[in-house]
């Protein structure tokens, strides 16, 4: 486990390695660049899990479990919000059931953190879910990059999950998302867009930044401030809230 610079979190615990390439915001993952650099630095657990394509790390779909790293939330008295695997995919198609439970039980016996788990593999979290312990201090999340992944949310909801949040990161296009139990009502979303439907749904909004090549640049100032909402039940203890939405 790692402190983090991410900006919606506060440390990193990756008991997974590696990953496969499934949608277009795979493309740039700044974690195939991460874990090459770790490998070549001589961190075994990130050995051969890239591959170099047009001068840039890849991932090649080797899978690494890092039993070692399970007990390591079980250190951290003081509570924190962790990140689960941001150098891969907790829901990935090659990891056991067994060794999924396991970090689902981490995070059970460790009710101080509040855990932020993401996956792109939304249709292996709606039939793995029901095999897992759902404490609330754990946040699931889905990514949907563009139109094309919102699918990724019905399997989000149908989860046992207490607080549900949206990564859309990186926002490669405009969104339809319905409005009301209507799939017909929907509506082309904007960043300013996505902002003001979370406050009519009284839904937590965070805006990570604008990205871009120059990110620091961009910043993350939307309509004249920073948007760091947080759901109610940002840490254990709090009473959770039905849905988040981070962006």
């Amino acid at each position: 486990m790692s402190k983090s610079s991410i900006e919606w979190t506060e440390a990193t615990w990756n008991p997974v390695a590696g990953c496969t390439v499934i949608s277009p915001g795979c493309t740039n993952c700044y974690a195939m660049r991460m874990a090459a650099r770790l490998a070549a630095m001589g961190q075994q657990k990130y050995e051969n899990t890239t591959r170099i394509s047009g001068g840039r790390a890849k991932w090649n779909g080797r899978i690494t479990l890092d039993e070692n790293a399970l007990a390591i939330p079980r250190k951290w008295t003081v509570g924190r919000m962790i990140f689960v695997n941001s150098m891969s995919d907790i829901f990935h198609d090659d990891v056991p059931l067994g060794f999924l439970k396991q970090v689902f039980e981490v995070m059970r016996d460790t009710p101080q953190h509040t855990y932020q788990v993401l996956t792109k593999r939304a249709e292996n979290l709606e039939s793995r879910a029901k095999e897992l312990p759902w404490p609330d201090n754990i946040w699931m999340g889905v990514s949907v990059e563009n139109e094309d992944y919102t699918w990724r949310i019905d399997h989000l909801r149908r989860t046992p999950a207490a607080t549900k949040f949206l990564s859309l990161e990186p926002l490669l296009g405009p969104l339809a998302f319905a409005t009301g139990d209507s799939p017909i009502d929907a509506v082309k979303i904007e960043p300013t867009a996505i902002r003001d439907q979370c406050l009519r749904a009284g839904v937590a909004f965070h805006f990570k930044q604008w990205g871009g090549v120059n990110k620091k640049r961009t910043g993350r100032i939307l309509d004249g401030r920073v948007w760091n909402e947080w759901p109610d039940g940002q840490r254990s203890g709090t009473r959770p809230s039905e849905q988040a939405s981070l962006f």
